[in-house]
This record gives structure tokens, C-alpha cells and sequence, in this order.
């Protein structure tokens, strides 16, 4: 997949650090309000093309975690809403880039590591007061080696 088969968010924040990301190799951009990001290209569901946006990551263990947030929105994130038909995406963490299978978290391993989640980015702790959607949890599974 080449840089030009892939969509890049409308948001105009988020399309300009996902450029700055992946134009310097994952040098630069890589934090958002003092977090890690990642980028996150997934395919769409009715499109079929590949999509692109920057989010928060965590981890555990080997597996990264991102959160669809959505900022607290009472609806989940079309990125998340592509996930859940099409798991199989690829990533940008840092300089590396490699392929993975996403997986929303059950209830108690969503519970387990929410903690966490909030310590690297304390606003999720307000969206989830702010939505009565349940917000998921996407575990990220490296595949590739």
C-alpha cells in the first residue's frame, strides 16, 4: 500500500499530524496533549478504501490499546464503526510500521486496564461521564512477525 492509496482524516488537526507523522518517519507528531499517538489505517466498509487517523495508544503487554472515545459523543467513531467489519489494519507506532488485528475488549478486560487508560489521557475518565454509550476498547495485535 503506497501513501497515495490512503485517505487521510478531515479533521483539520488530525490531517495535518497524521503528515507530520508519517512525513518524518514517525519522528515527529507522535504525541497528542503530551500522550502517545499511533496511526491507524483501517479499511472502509462500504468504500473499501484505506483510511488514516491519529489516536492515543496504550499498552498491554505486546498488544497496544486505543480507545473510541469520540471525544464523548453519544456515537462511536467511524473509524471504529470500519473495525468491527474490517479488523485487519496497519499502524505507525513511532518509526516502526507493521500490520495488526484489532479486537474490542469484553467488559472486564475493558474494566482491567481502563485505569491506565486514563492515567496516559485523564479527559477519557470525562467522556465516559459524558456519554451514556458505552465506550470500547480496541486491543491491537501485531501480525506480522
Amino acid at each position: 500500500m503506497s501513501e497515495s492509496d490512503v485517505v487521510i482524516s478531515p479533521a483539520g488537526w488530525v490531517a495535518r499530524q497524521a503528515r507530520t507523522y508519517e512525513e518524518s518517519g514517525g519522528t515527529r507528531g507522535t504525541t497528542v496533549q503530551g500522550a502517545p499517538c499511533l496511526l491507524l489505517d483501517y479499511r472502509g466498509r462500504r468504500s473499501g478504501l484505506w483510511r488514516r487517523t491519529v489516536l492515543i495508544y496504550g499498552r498491554d503487554g505486546d498488544d497496544l490499546l486505543i480507545v473510541a472515545s469520540n471525544g464523548g459523543a453519544d456515537t462511536d467513531p467511524q473509524w471504529y464503526v470500519n473495525l468491527r467489519d474490517n479488523p485487519d489494519v496497519r499502524l505507525r507506532v513511532g518509526t516502526e510500521r507493521f500490520a495488526a488485528r484489532a479486537q474490542t475488549l469484553t467488559p472486564a478486560e475493558k474494566e482491567r486496564v481502563w485505569g491506565s487508560l486514563v492515567e496516559l489521557f485523564a479527559p477519557y475518565a470525562e467522556y465516559r461521564e459524558k456519554t451514556d454509550r458505552d465506550i470500547p476498547v480496541v486491543r491491537l495485535t501485531r501480525t506480522d512477525g
